[in-house]
């Protein structure tokens, strides 16, 4: 299975001219199991494109448990999406599960290079998209190791809105929690 890259690196829909501006900036990886490939608070965080073996990515919330977010196989990419498109510093650790054979964006292929490579070849498209996954990236992870005031908070922050236009039952679905459980900490934002 090709990478996006190798896939936009032979596509006969994008001129030839930026398929070599696009392969500068990429370069072939060899890693090691157990090695750290990105830590949380990396800027410019690339994305990793697996031609073999097998990576991961994944956060520790406060009390140190680590959550899983996704694994890459062969022919998968894995990265923060968010942090790229909202140029963030990374949230997650990304480590080789096996000896894996990978393909790096390099110095050059981040934030707003990636953005005009990625207009020219699909106008608007790809950062649109991007900005998508990340936000549901953010939202995977808030489901996954934060408490059920974080992502509450995290939704006011993001929806601040449609609190009073949504009944509290789909809020609290969003969330993952029962509307008793969101009652309890409305109640106890208020009286705070």
């Amino acid at each position: 299975m090709e990478s996006i890259f190798e896939t936009l690196l032979t596509s006969e829909e994008i001129p030839e001219e930026l398929k070599e501006r696009m392969g500068e900036h990429v370069r072939i990886q060899h890693v090691k199991k157990g090695d750290l490939l990105q830590s949380p608070g990396a800027l410019n965080p690339g994305g990793f494109f697996v031609r073999k073996g097998l990576l991961r990515c994944y956060v520790l919330d406060e009390k140190g448990k680590e959550h899983i977010y996704m694994f890459a196989p062969a022919g998968w990419a894995i990265g923060d999406v968010e942090a790229q498109a909202f140029e963030k510093p990374s949230s997650f650790y990304v480590d080789a599960l096996e000896d894996s054979e990978i393909i790096v964006a390099i110095e050059g292929m981040h934030n707003n290079y990636f953005e005009s490579l990625s207009n020219e070849a699909f106008p608007g498209e790809m950062m649109r998209l991007m900005r998508r996954v990340g936000v549901l990236q953010r939202r995977v992870i808030m489901l996954m190791s934060a408490t059920a005031k974080k992502r509450y908070d995290a939704f006011l922050k993001t929806y601040p809105d449609i609190v009073q236009r949504v009944p509290q039952k789909m809020i609290a679905s969003y969330l993952g929690i029962t509307p008793e459980a969101l009652s309890k900490i409305r109640k106890e934002m208020v009286s705070k």
